[in-house]
């Protein structure tokens, strides 16, 4: 079929053009002073083979033959390859030629081959289509695989990628991020062990690197600290935080219920409840983080559900409370609400922080309030360990509302403290459990 298609557009070649055979070899002097010929192509052949097709351009091209017929295969355009590289090509081609194959077929095979080849670009969606979507990390990690990959090397081909390749990539993410490095060197091997899988490639190219070592954060607000960004985070006041007002909401419920940024940013509408005891979030399933993570129910206390209702002024008629001001359909995300705090750190007066670590400091809270573990881990949907983990499957509703309204109430003694002598007294949930339920 290829050779059919060779002779075909041989014949058509010669037949569309003027052809003029000259006895001496090219020069590169010659080649400069011809003229180009938009209007009417025409051919100058060297006595050996090589050629040069004027028209608009100067393409070397060389004429052979292939089992009693004539063939052209087309090397390049000049000046983009030199009469040197053009001749050295015309000797490579015929070393083909001798061993019996046609030097057009095999590049025509190897053409076809490199526009079947996915681009990295091409691989990263396919890869999503079929795996990451049907994954609750799936999201992440394509965003993750698309920051610096597409960037790149979004259009080269996925076959092109060499291990050193890799290794050099994540040495520049290392310098960014450390962690990131790590999650990313994870999604690179994922992506490319599912080019093995579909046959793009023969092997991973993704080369068997440590990860770097990561520093566990321990990053956790203090009292002072919680005072500062409550004050920063009124949508009121621009002055401390100039922030768009859904973002300070956001990092509120953050600090309020000690649930995941990811969590709070795609918080819906149809999440949220009222039940017999008061107002509840419910997060479906696929929207907590893990493999084979459960629904999970959090308890609003009145500042939460305040924070709710004022987003809800802002996101309209979006399906997410907290709707993003880019994409009127799309929720805030995690990335745009921690760029926020960095740029304001200065502003707020507060050592540097990151959204999660409000969550940190709600669970740290809870214990210096006296929150059992048990009831702290529940709130902030940990797995039980151990026993706990197989035979408790008690769900402490009522006890997880008193801990947050006890977390809440010792914010709001922070922000607006009372007179000492008129100072309800927080020692332990217990005792507050026991007024309140």
């Amino acid at each position: 079929m290829l050779n059919q298609a060779c002779s075909r557009n041989s014949k058509i070649f010669l037949e569309s053009i003027m052809s003029k055979i000259i006895d001496k070899r090219f020069t590169d002097l010659e080649i400069k002073k011809l003229k180009l010929s938009p209007d009417k192509r025409y051919l100058i052949m060297e006595s050996g083979g090589l050629g040069i097709r004027i028209s608009n351009e100067k393409t070397f091209v060389w004429r052979y033959n292939f089992e009693g017929k004539g063939r052209w295969y087309t090397i390049g355009i000049y000046p983009t390859w030199s009469l040197s590289d053009a001749r050295a090509e015309v000797e490579k081609q015929r070393t083909l030629l001798k061993k019996g194959i046609d030097p057009g077929a095999k590049k025509l095979e190897e053409k076809q081959a490199y526009v079947d080849a996915p681009t990295i670009k091409n691989l990263i969606q396919e890869f999503y289509d079929r795996e990451l979507s049907k994954i609750k990390s799936g999201d992440a990690t394509k965003r993750l695989l698309e920051k610096d990959l597409i960037e790149s090397w979004g259009n080269r081909r996925a076959k092109s990628i060499t291990g050193r390749q890799i290794v050099l990539l994540l040495d520049k993410v290392e310098k960014r991020a450390p962690v990131t490095r790590n999650r990313l060197k994870t999604a690179i091997s994922q992506l490319f062990n599912f080019a093995v899988m579909r046959g793009i490639l023969d092997a991973n190219p993704c080369p068997k690197i440590k990860n770097i070592d990561e520093k566990t954060r321990n990053r956790v607000l203090n009292d002072d600290e919680i005072v500062l960004l409550w004050r920063a985070l009124d949508v009121e006041n621009e002055r401390i935080l100039d922030a768009y007002p859904i973002t300070k909401l956001a990092l509120k419920l953050i600090l309020l219920t000690g649930q995941r940024p990811g969590e709070v940013a795609g918080m819906e509408h149809t999440e949220l409840v009222q039940r017999n005891d008061g107002h509840w979030w419910e997060i479906p399933a696929k929207r907590m983080k893990g493999k084979n993570a459960m629904a999970h129910d959090v308890p609003l206390t009145p500042l939460a559900l305040e924070a709710i209702n004022q987003a809800k002024k802002y996101s309209g008629k979006s399906k997410y409370i907290f709707r993003s001001i880019f994409k009127k359909d799309s929720p805030i995300s995690v990335p745009g609400i921690s760029r926020a705090v960095s740029r304001h750190l200065a502003d707020m007066k507060i050592d540097k922080f990151t959204p999660h670590d409000l969550r940190r400091t709600c669970r740290t809270g809870l214990a210096t309030l006296k929150v059992s573990d048990v009831v702290a881990e529940k709130i902030l949907s940990h797995k039980l360990q151990g026993v706990l983990g197989v035979y408790n499957r008690a769900t402490y509703e009522p006890e997880r509302r008193a801990a947050l309204e006890l977390w809440e109430k010792h914010i709001s003694s922070l922000v607006n403290p009372e007179p000492k002598n008129e100072v309800e007294t927080i020692t332990d949930l217990n005792s507050y459990r026991v007024a309140k339920i």
